[in-house]
């Protein structure tokens, strides 16, 4: 899976950031790089340090924000070529 080793590496060291909580945290493979103010400033970085190589950018959360996608109006057919 993609990003499983920097997942697990944020997991592991989330409860030791509370001083971090907001700021977004660059992570690469298994090294926590730094933190940044701000989501932008850590992709530049990541980018700068680790070119096309997979890294992670997150917002340090004790509490993960839930997603909810619903699907309130039918969906739409779209007409088909030929």
């Amino acid at each position: 899976m993609a990003l499983e080793q920097e997942l697990d590496t944020y997991k592991a060291k989330l409860p030791d950031w509370t001083e971090h909580e907001g700021k977004f945290v660059l992570i690469h493979r298994a090294d926590v790089v730094d933190f940044y103010s701000s989501y932008e400033d850590a992709i530049k970085v990541g980018y700068a340090k680790f070119g096309l190589e997979p890294f992670l950018v997150k917002q340090v959360s004790r509490i993960e924000p839930v997603q909810f996608a619903s699907r309130l109006t039918a969906p739409q057919s779209f007409p088909r070529g030929g």
